[in-house]
Order: C-alpha cells, then structure tokens, then sequence
C-alpha cells in the first residue's frame, strides 16, 4: 500500500440522542458519508457482481430487519441520512455491501490477550485490517457519547452505524471475515456489533448478537472485563472461545463445532499460514506482551504474499488487491485505540482516546 501523506485519520464527537448523534455526524462528515456511498457498491463489486437493482433489494429488507433489531439505532441512521444528505437506502447499501457473496472483503489477523499475559496488566486487543485500500479515504476515528449508554471510541468507514473499537466499559471489539453458509440478508453485522458496544459483560454481548437475525457469518475478537473472548457466529449459531492467556484469529473456523465448515469453502488468503505464524510470535514473548510487542509482530512478512503485514500481490486475481489498510491496538481498560494509517510496516501507529487525552 502507498504511504497515505496523513498518518492519523480524521476524527469526530457526537452526543445526545439517537437521531442527535445521527445528525451531528452527517453535518460533521457528511462528504465522507456521500464518498463512501458512491464508493460502496464499487468496492463490493472487487469481490462480487451485483446489480444496483439486486443491491437496493438486499438494503431494503435487511434495513426491515435492523428497524425491528435496534429501532434506537434505525433512528441515529436516519439522522446520518438525513443530515449527509443521502437516501437511506444508498446508506443502508454502505452496510450491507458484505452480504453479496460468500467470498467477504476483508482477511485479517487478530489477537486479545489477558491482564495476566501482558506488560502493563491492562490486556490487549488488536487487529490487522486486510481489505478494500480504496475504503482508506472514507475511513475516520469517532467517538460516540450516547444518552444512558456506554461512551464509544471507533474506527471505520464514515456513515456506518457501527465498527471495530472500544466502549468505556473495557469491552474491545475486532472484526474479520468467517467463511460460512450466509443467507444474504438479515441485520448487517455493524447493527449488532454497535448493540454488543452498549453492553458491560461478555453474557449480555453473547446475548445481543444471539438476537439478531443475521444475514452472514462473523467473526468477533474480544476484549472483555472477564478477560480475553472470541465470537464465531453463524446466522444460525453463536460459538463462544475462551482462553484465560490469549487468543489468535485468522479466517477459518477454529471452534470444534465448526471445523468442519472449512472444508467447504475456500482458504482465504493465507489464514491456515497467519494463524499459526501469529501464534509462534505471541508465544515468543514469553507472556511479555506489550504495545511496540505488537507493533512489531504486524510488521513481520513470513510467508510473503500471504504475510500478516499485507501487500498487494498482482499474480492473485481473486484477493491480490487487499491490503493491511490499517492496524489497530486497543488498551481497553484505558479506552486507547491506537491505528497505523497503512501497513504497520510503513505507518506509525497514532494514539486516539476515549477521553480527552
């Protein structure tokens, strides 16, 4: 990926109530908003072939599951509508841009480490993000300070309800692709990760996404105040990984109930090498993990193209445009969300807090 000449994406507050939060972000960023739309289809597209007519289809049902899902979500959306100046439907499609194909956008490698395990006893939790380097310019850090609800620290494309960060609370998400059986429409994945950031325990965030009728598979890096968690959620099921160390993640199935899907569906980009690479590196440390710990680790290109820092590979038709977009290390208990602007082998990682720094 080419050196971006900003090294810290942009960032907004909003506060209030749901459709105040809505507005105040599409008055904010609403040219972001705009881009990402004009930009989503396209970019679903690299991995897909859907029509708009197909693609609006998809939007208007799964934006019927989200209304009964989280209504007080609905309503912070259509105040980023209206305020972006966009049609609902245009946004909606942003959110589900993932649910056309089982072959999903983004390979990433993860990690969520326990207060016992790390340096600063603090835990840790962190994510390469492997995807679309064209959604680099829609990507901003904002801060979410709902009326009654845990304050929440993001990052992700402008416009979406919800993405990978942290809430005040110590729960820490990550997000990367789980290949298995979809049905294509459902509540975008964003509604329930938002709902699991408006929780406090690891029970009642199993429970908000046991909820949701949801339209593909997902895999969720946890960090939690019982320590280090890791979801693999079908549309059908919601498995649930614990370790009392730490876990690591890549894009197939690792709980015994779903190792069996991997045989049917093909390895996305390199995850059977990452996996067990990140876990030779962890191990290396000897339980002395800490930020520039890793740092490092996302910069190690073992088994290049196929390396945990990506990079293009022009010789893969189907994934050699994905790139490690941004990396992320999240201190939860200290609401810090640290993010290379690009590969963390040419980036610097930037700090970005839930309170004023």
């Amino acid at each position: 990926m080419n050196r971006v000449e900003e090294t810290r994406y942009p960032e907004f507050i909003v506060s209030g109530t749901p459709r105040e939060m809505g507005r105040q972000l599409g008055e904010q960023a609403g040219e972001l908003v705009r881009r990402f739309c004009e930009i989503a289809l396209d970019s679903a597209n690299r991995m897909a072939c859907v029509s708009i007519e197909e693609a609006h289809r998809v939007s208007a049902e799964s934006m019927k599951h989200a209304s009964r899902y989280a209504p007080h979500l609905m309503e912070e959306f259509v105040g980023i509508a209206e305020s972006a100046k966009v049609s609902p439907l245009d946004l909606m499609l942003a959110q589900v841009r993932n649910q056309f194909t089982d072959d999903l956008e983004n390979a990433c490698t993860s990690f969520s480490a326990s207060r016992e395990f790390t340096l600063d006893g603090g835990g840790l939790l962190a994510q390469t993000w492997d995807a679309d380097p064209a959604l680099d310019e829609v990507t901003i850090v904002l801060t979410r300070r709902p009326l009654g609800k845990p304050a929440y620290l993001s990052v992700g494309q402008a416009g979406l309800i919800g993405y990978m960060g942290v809430n005040e609370g110590g729960i820490g998400c990550a997000v990367n692709t789980l290949p298995a059986p979809s049905r294509g429409v459902g509540v975008p994945h964003y509604f329930s990760l938002r709902r699991i950031f408006e929780q406090s325990t690891l029970a009642d965030a199993v429970e908000v996404l046991s909820q949701a009728y949801r339209a593909i598979p997902v895999n969720i890096m946890m960090a939690t105040p019982e320590g280090p968690a890791n979801i693999e959620a079908t549309p059908e099921q919601v498995y649930l990984l614990r370790d009392p160390d730490y876990l690591v993640h890549t894009n197939h199935c690792l709980h015994k109930d779903l190792v069996p899907l991997n045989e049917h569906f093909e390895e996305l980009c390199q995850s059977y090498s990452r996996l067990p690479r990140m876990t030779k590196l962890v191990e290396a440390s000897n339980s002395q993990i800490g930020l520039e710990a890793i740092a490092e680790m996302f910069q190690d290109h073992d088994n290049f193209p196929g390396s945990i820092c990506r990079h293009a590979n022009p010789e893969d038709p189907v994934h050699g445009f994905i790139q490690t977009v941004f990396a992320m290390i999240i201190e939860p208990e200290k609401g810090l969300l640290h993010i290379s602007r690009g590969t963390p082998c040419s980036a610097p990682f930037e700090t970005y807090c839930i309170q004023a720094c």
